[in-house]
């Protein structure tokens, strides 16, 4: 069965879990289902062995999910010495047993599970988590061992990230859980809940009659959320204290992620994230911004505080600005999860200059589509060293009805250089505050770059670097949040050509670029 390619955090399209999943046990209930616990574990383990970033054995993975029962109960320890995998406490062994051949993924999953219910059975701090407590404690110790975007989601969260992945209708109203029920936190602008009338601080009893007190957040949106064009029917209590019926249509609720203004000689486009209509928004905001008598100077793109999102998205952006070329690549141990996304685009600019405003909380897409404006010497990036978030994760169904998601791939800019930890550092720094920005935009507009010396070391760098050298090469340019002197430097670089000639072309492509084969991009994936 293949894999679920591409979560970005980056995710492609995403395998779904059987309809014959199992259905969730709750927190409360009485038995321990091991023989769920040891399927569930059992499908991780060999689908992680091939995908993790580094070769993880199957004891390891297990020694370290057990680990959990000790987070339950600082009393048991699990143990593998001399050919026996033990679960002990103080005084006595709860259980022991000779471990499963070393290639056995289902039998070391089986393991596991008849460790929990050992610890089960003595300890009344496991019996309260419920065995779903349990499972996600397994795999909470387990991933704290592998990076930190790896994960496992119950089976209610992964119903909602499914909806979520599938471009399902909803609403567009964001719920928040308060005072035993459900309010309506924030409302779209003309989506279905604003044509109704509904309101921030109105409160949510019942979905399609159904009361939703005492409900799980995730449930209730989940119930809220539906194939795009159905109709949901809702029971509202305003905040006058009347309550009314409410029947919506769902619709496909995209956020608006992109805004343009004119300052000055400057077109600003604010993109805020990228969701499934970003690049088209971006466009249409670039060509709108540029007609008219008045022609702007140069283009700033602002991915401050973006978080990142559709990996797709950010490849088309790029292709706004970008005619052809390598924007990104992703490598790691499985063949699959290699990939080469190549701009095909058209450069709606016309040319102009194009600088890009990143800080330190910019992540993951945004650093993507900065980097490979940079790399391809398309834009001058301004601002400071980015998150550096650039793993890309595969997803798998399990049998409980929940996800896992494993990070399989690093995202490699055009250079070769990793994202993840490194993060973007740009061509003009504006962290270490004006007169550093002044002295800087001094040397550029003599035709030096300050920074040529940090960038250099920065584009030659390759996974997996130790975490001191990283910080290190950051530290050219600390992250910070963005800050006015972004756009001081923006403006001071539009309105001198040499010095923007001088930070755009930084340094030469290092000798030999890091590539992986040129696939075809699938057609969806989050980051």
């Amino acid at each position: 069965m293949n894999p679920a390619i591409l979560f970005l955090l980056f995710a492609l399209v995403p395998m779904l879990a059987s309809a014959g999943a199992r259905a969730e046990p709750f927190a409360g209930a009485r038995a321990f289902d091991q023989r769920l616990v040891g399927e569930v574990l059992g499908a991780a383990f060999e689908f992680m062995a091939p995908r993790t970033l580094e070769a993880v054995a199957f004891q390891d993975m297990t020694m370290w999910a057990l680990r959990g029962l000790t987070t339950l109960d600082p009393r048991l320890q699990p143990e593998l010495k001399e050919g026996t995998l033990r679960l002990v406490a103080p005084g006595r062994v709860l259980l022991a047993r000779v471990p499963p051949p070393a290639e056995d993924a289902h039998g070391w999953g089986e393991a596991a599970a008849q460790m929990a219910r050992a610890g089960w059975d003595a300890s009344d701090q496991v019996r309260a988590a419920g065995t779903q407590g349990v499972l996600g404690t397994l795999f909470d110790e387990l991933f704290n061992h592998l990076d930190p975007y790896s994960r496992y989601a119950p089976p209610a969260e992964a119903q909602a990230e499914r909806i979520r992945r599938s471009g399902q209708g909803g609403i567009g109203a964001q719920l928040a859980a308060r005072g035993g029920g459900f309010v309506v936190q924030l409302v779209q602008e003309d989506s279905p809940a604003a044509r109704a009338g509904i309101r921030p601080g109105d409160r949510l009893l019942a979905v399609d009659g159904e009361e939703t007190r005492g409900a799980e957040l995730a449930d209730v949106t989940a119930s809220v959320t539906g194939p795009e064009g159905t109709a949901v029917s809702l029971s509202i209590r305003g905040r006058d204290g009347r309550t009314r019926e409410v029947e919506l249509v769902r619709a496909l609720i995209l956020p608006r992620t992109v805004t343009g203004e004119r300052a000055g000689d400057m077109l600003i486009l604010h993109v805020s994230a990228f969701s499934g209509d970003t690049a088209a928004r971006l466009a249409q905001a670039l060509v709108s911004g540029l007609a008219g008598a008045h022609t702007p100077r140069g283009v700033v793109l602002d991915l401050r505080g973006n978080r990142g999102g559709l990996l797709r998205e950010a490849v088309a952006a790029a292709e706004i600005l970008l005619p052809h070329g390598l924007v990104a690549a992703t490598a790691g141990r499985d063949p699959a999860a290699a990939h080469s996304f190549m701009a095909d685009g058209t450069d709606l600019s016309g040319g102009l200059p194009v600088i890009v405003l990143v800080d330190g909380r910019s992540a993951s897409a945004a650093e993507i589509l900065a980097a490979a404006l940079a790399d391809q010497h398309r834009a001058v990036v301004v601002g400071s060293a980015t998150l550096g978030k650039g793993l890309v994760q595969t997803i798998a169904p399990l049998p409980d009805g929940g996800e896992l998601y494993i990070t399989w791939s690093r995202v490699l800019a055009p250079f070769g250089w990793p994202i993840q930890g490194l993060g973007v550092l740009p061509q003009v720094c504006t962290s270490e505050g004006e007169g550093a920005l002044r002295r800087q935009l001094s040397a550029l507009s003599h035709g030096e770059q300050p920074m040529a010396q940090a960038l250099s070391r920065h584009r030659i760098a390759r996974a997996p670097l130790p975490p001191a050298e990283m910080l290190e090469i950051r530290n050219a340019c600390p992250a910070a949040e963005g800050r006015d002197l972004d756009l001081f430097a923006a403006n001071q670089l539009v309105h001198d050509p040499g010095a923007y000639g001088a930070a755009l072309m930084g340094p030469p492509p290092p000798p030999r670029m890091a590539r992986t084969q040129d696939l075809t991009a699938p057609p969806a994936m989050r980051n």
